[in-house]
C-alpha cells in the first residue's frame, strides 16, 4: 500500500515539473510578458502558412496575416498584411517604429512584400520628410 502512494506522489511531482517547465518555455507566455513589458516579440508558426503571426512592439500588439505564392524556384510567402489589434494603442509610435516591424518581419519572410492595413496605411503613405 505505500508503495502505491509513493508511487502515486511521484507521478504527481513528475507532472507538476513537466508542466512547470512547458509553462516556462511557451511562447504564448513570452508575447503576453513582452506585451506587459513593451518589448518586441515575434511570435510565429513558419512551418504554418494558414496561422497568422503576432508582434509586439511597445506595448503594441500587431497581427500579420501571410499570403502563399509562387516564387521563381519555390512556392514561399509573398504576401503580408499587418494590422494592430487595437488602433488607440498606436499614440506615440512614430514612422521609423514602423520601419522596424518592416525590417524584422523581413528577417523572416525576405522575399514577402508587407502591406498595412488601416490606419497604419495612411500613415505610412505620408512618408516624412527627413
Amino acid at each position: 500500500m505505500l508503495w502505491i502512494l509513493r508511487l502515486i506522489l511521484l507521478a504527481s511531482i513528475i507532472f507538476l515539473i513537466y508542466k512547470s517547465v512547458k509553462y516556462v518555455i511557451s511562447p504564448k507566455r513570452k508575447l503576453e510578458l513582452a506585451h506587459e513589458q513593451k518589448r518586441y516579440y515575434f511570435h510565429d508558426d513558419p512551418e504554418n502558412v494558414r496561422k497568422n503571426f503576432l508582434i509586439t512592439y511597445k506595448g503594441v500588439l500587431f497581427e500579420g496575416e501571410k499570403y502563399l505564392g509562387t516564387t521563381e524556384y519555390a512556392f514561399e510567402v509573398v504576401s503580408i498584411f499587418i494590422w494592430p489589434k487595437s488602433t488607440a494603442a498606436l499614440k506615440g509610435l512614430s514612422y521609423e517604429d514602423f520601419i522596424y516591424i518592416e525590417d524584422q518581419v523581413h528577417e523572416a519572410y525576405p522575399g514577402a512584400s508587407i502591406s498595412w492595413k488601416s490606419p497604419v496605411k495612411e500613415f505610412m503613405d505620408k512618408k516624412p520628410e527627413i
